[in-house]
């Protein structure tokens, strides 16, 4: 049986829960876009933001990624911040 970060989190709630479940068949595929995309950029590594318009994804399917990442121990917080689409601090992405 896996569990996070080899399936989808959810919050236990019905419709967390149906999403988790619709993303399965894509969350490997994903994950490995993400952390390839990070470890690409090399020196300039990424924040969640950088990285869906990287990938042109949505944020919000790829920013659960980096968290998924940061689990496995394939991506790391590199210690900088820049500034995300509503001008907050986010954290910049670099491979592990």
């Amino acid at each position: 049986m896996s569990v996070y970060p080899d399936e989808p989190g959810h919050r236990h709630v019905e419709t967390s829960i149906a999403a988790g479940e619709a993303l399965k068949p894509k969350l490997g595929r994903l994950q490995r876009l993400a952390e390839e995309a990070i470890r690409d950029s090399g020196w300039l590594c990424l924040t969640a933001d950088e990285l869906a318009a990287r990938l042109d994804m949505d944020r919000w399917s790829i920013q659960p990624r980096t968290s998924e990442l940061k689990r496995k121990m394939l991506i790391r917080d590199s210690g900088q911040r820049r500034s995300n689409a509503t001008g907050k601090l986010a954290i910049v992405w670099v491979a592990a």
